[in-house]
């Protein structure tokens, strides 16, 4: 049962310093990989159907 809360401490506490950092830095979560900036030019994005990577919205 010792291992089992211990476990749960640690990942909260990975979480919690996870969590701390995003805030801090104080900016958007991006993508490793993919996404509009990897398309073919003039093929659409198949989320929003936008070939324009410069009208997609930063929210």
């Amino acid at each position: 049962m010792n291992e089992i809360i211990i476990a749960f401490l640690i990942i909260g506490l990975a979480f919690a310093g996870l969590s701390i950092g995003l805030i801090l830095r104080n900016q958007p979560i991006k993508g490793s990989c993919g996404g509009m900036a990897n398309l073919q030019d003039g093929s659409a994005c198949e989320i929003c159907g936008t070939t324009d990577p410069n009208s997609c919205s930063k929210s």
